[in-house]
């Protein structure tokens, strides 16, 4: 890259040429995946298959950590969240919206250009109208508090009749109840608090008090110490997040599945007696390799992976 090219991509990154908020274009976002291979929305997102969302709820962050760091992507998860529905797990392509405090002058010409495109209503919203199915909406809000929630139930709904899925929202949400209330819709946030991200002091003739402006959608953002692209796949559960690239995603699973049977395999095992911790708990020898390979014969359709990649799994083994 040039350096009046690089200069360009900088200013662009930075205000946006032809949007009412920063977003990255269709070719923007390729040049910064070039590892994904794979199908990509109109807009140039990587498509990461149903199939791999699927496959990857049953993934551990410990496995899918492990997986991301062993390729050297060490900054890729963040911990200490509040949940709605915590009982379930939260997978799906990032689709990033990125906040800054606000400051009037800037909200005021990105919501008019906005709204000159055809954007509907206020800037909270333009990324949620933008979600496709098997989608998770992921919000950097700068740790907002009093004045900062733009997430209450209505929007909440909207996010789910559109996704089918909920949200990782590094900032405050308002209308917890609402929330909670809507099947289906696990969720992470950071903090609660009762406010709206604007309003008008003394009343609608008042001047605003604006708390947060809308700068990025569909953009690199960070959610506390992870870096997140559009089209990640997010894997939150047990109170993590984790943020895996794309290409990654098919070796998340695999890798994960390999695990999971030979855990299952081993934990039988132990619990008939046949081997003992030590003998488990160590690279394995060949007898238990065998015995490994007769076990996944005998089990293939009883299993937590599909009998094709059992099949799989066994092309690789040499007895």
């Amino acid at each position: 890259m040039n350096s009046t090219r690089g200069f360009l991509f900088a200013l662009t990154l930075v205000v946006g040429s032809q949007l009412s908020a920063q977003q990255l274009s269709k070719e923007e976002l390729i040049f910064l995946t070039p590892e994904w291979t794979g199908e990509r929305f109109p807009d140039g997102r990587p498509k990461v298959s149903d199939d791999i969302l699927k496959r990857m709820k049953l993934v551990t962050l410990e496995e899918a950590w492990a997986t991301c760091r062993g390729a050297g992507y060490n900054y890729q998860y963040e911990g200490d969240w509040l949940q709605i529905h915590p009982e379930g797990v939260l997978v799906g392509r990032a689709l990033t919206a990125t906040f800054f405090p606000g400051r009037p002058d800037i909200h005021k010409v990105i919501q008019d250009k906005g709204n000159k495109d055809g954007r509907v209503l206020a800037p909270n919203a333009w990324a949620i109208d933008m979600l496709q199915h098997g989608d998770v909406y992921v919000v950097d809000h700068h740790g907002a508090s009093i004045d900062g929630p733009t997430i209450g139930d209505n929007l909440g709904n909207s996010i789910f009749a559109r996704s089918g899925n909920g949200m990782v929202y590094d900032g405050p949400v308002r209308d917890i109840n609402g929330l909670k209330d809507i099947k289906g819709f696990t969720s992470y946030y950071k903090t609660y608090h009762p406010s709206h991200h604007f309003g008008y002091i003394g009343g609608g003739g008042g001047p605003m008090r604006l708390n947060t402006t809308l700068v990025g959608i569909n953009t690199i953002t960070r959610i506390g110490n992870a870096t997140v692209m559009p089209g990640d796949v997010v894997l939150a559960r047990d109170g993590g997040v984790l943020f895996i690239p794309p290409h990654l995603a098919l070796r998340v699973v695999e890798t994960s599945e390999i695990v999971r049977l030979r855990d299952m395999f081993g934990h039988q095992r132990l619990r008939e007696k046949k081997y003992t911790a030590g003998q488990i708990d160590t690279r394995w020898t060949d007898d238990i390799e065998k015995d490994f390979s007769q076990w996944l014969k005998d089990n293939k359709t009883k299993l937590p992976v599909s009998p094709e990649r059992v099949e799989e799994l066994l092309k690789t083994r040499t007895w």
